[in-house]
């Protein structure tokens, strides 16, 4: 099942559980913008090529919309489309007063050089500058965007508009952007887990762990775990994996990284086949790479007793029933990697104040918001009586219906 079919469908099972008007569930779905825009540049070598862009803002009912920009070869409108919804019932999980929004350009990035990647960046911004804007649409980094991404989006939105560093966040430091921001959805995706396995009466340091992916969220999550006393028994990414059942030594394995730009001949653990990662002997299994891992082929292997979900969507449906059968407890993506649009707030915050937060004050905050929401998705299971991820999707509906209803939707 594709990103945009599940969330639909988990959209409607919560409007359903919290019984929705049938007009207000659809208003609820519809897009509140679809952009599509053409971006034509001269390649190094003076060669034009033409990308297309897409820009979807799915609501504003709760505040600006808010969303990535991924350059990936596979971005299509369908799964633009889903991710806008995703961070639309995400934001309002957390509490932040923001709305969903996605963006992407279909190319691949390894594939073009540094002014290639600002050409197209620029032309971009040029397409949307009058669509997005500070109380109304703040895009920040995805897949295949960085913090120099967001720095030539204010660069050329700032031409139009004048100095607007609160136009993106995961901004470089010294364009504005926050202490902490790098780590925050790591470190929400271990504020997460903590909320967790306390309400499981266990803790970090008594868990082994097996994390998927050691990008931006995967390597934090594994270095931040560790330092807490868990055990890391084994890591995975698209240059291969390693395990050991003593715990990997994080550090050394993220200096290997750099250094070799692979994980395959570290000395501190064994290689093993990556796809049996996700089913490898752990007690919690944190998948932080791409959607739709977790399916109805390897979800019955799955010897986790919990997933936490710091990729979007990498649980299929099929997936997560076959995973409440065996009794795993799912911690679902739209909570459990709010981290980064939740420290991404804390920057538009200090944006617009003008006013730079000391890191500390970063992560006490991103904290006191991943706890607050684990709480108050709890208290939308017990009112329920469904598990964790229509726990976290009554929670966001229900804010957004909510304030859709305020402002008068029918009008």
């Amino acid at each position: 099942m594709n990103a945009l079919a599940a969330t639909n469908r988990n959209f409607r099972l919560a409007s359903r559980i919290l019984n929705l008007d049938s007009k207000l569930e659809k208003s609820l779905l519809i897009p509140f913008r679809e952009i599509k825009v053409e971006c034509t540049i001269p390649k190094d070598d003076g060669e034009l090529v033409s990308y297309v862009g897409f820009r979807v803002q799915h609501d504003n009912a709760r505040g600006p919309m808010k969303g990535g920009i991924r350059y990936h070869h596979e971005v299509d409108p369908d799964e633009v489309n889903a991710l806008a919804q995703l961070m639309t019932w995400k934001t309002a999980v957390v509490d932040i007063p923001y709305g969903g929004a996605k963006g992407g350009i279909g190319c691949s990035p390894k594939d073009l050089s540094i002014s290639e990647l600002e050409r197209l960046t620029r032309v971009f911004t040029q397409k949307i500058h009058d669509l997005i804007g500070v109380q109304t649409d703040i895009p920040a980094p995805d897949m295949g965007t960085n913090a120099q991404t967001m720095a030539w989006i204010l660069d050329e939105y700032s031409k139009f508009h004048g100095h607007s560093p609160a136009i993106v966040t995961g901004k470089p430091i010294d364009l504005g952007g926050s202490l902490g921001r790098d780590a925050a959805t790591g470190r929400g995706v271990v504020y997460a887990t903590q909320a967790l396995l306390k309400e499981h009466k266990k803790r970090i340091e008594d868990m082994t762990f097996a994390i998927q992916g050691f990008g931006n969220v995967g390597s934090w999550a594994a270095r931040l775990i560790h330092e807490r006393g868990g055990k890391v028994v084994a890591v995975s990414d698209i240059t291969g994996a390693v395990t050991n059942p003593e715990g990997i030594d994080i550090p050394a394995l993220q200096w290997h990284k750099d250094e070799t730009g692979s994980l395959k001949n570290f000395s501190g653990g064994d290689a093993m086949s990556a796809e049996n990662l996700l089913v490898h002997d752990c007690d919690v299994l944190i998948p932080c790479a791409l959607g739709g891992v977790l399916n109805r082929e390897n979800a019955g292997d799955v010897r986790a007793k919990f997933i936490i979900e710091a990729a979007n969507h990498p649980t299929d449906p099929e997936a997560d029933e076959i995973l409440s059968k065996k009794g795993v407890v799912v911690l679902p993506d739209i909570y459990a990697n709010a981290g980064g649009v939740t420290v991404s707030y804390f920057e538009w915050v200090q944006n617009i104040q003008g006013f730079a937060w000391p890191e500390e004050k970063v992560n006490k905050e991103l904290k006191r918001y991943m706890t607050r929401a684990f709480n108050n998705i709890k208290n939308m299971c017990q009112t329920h009586n469904c598990d964790l991820r229509m726990g976290a999707f009554t929670l966001g509906v229900n804010r957004v219906a909510r304030a859709t209803m305020l402002r008068g939707w029918e009008a």
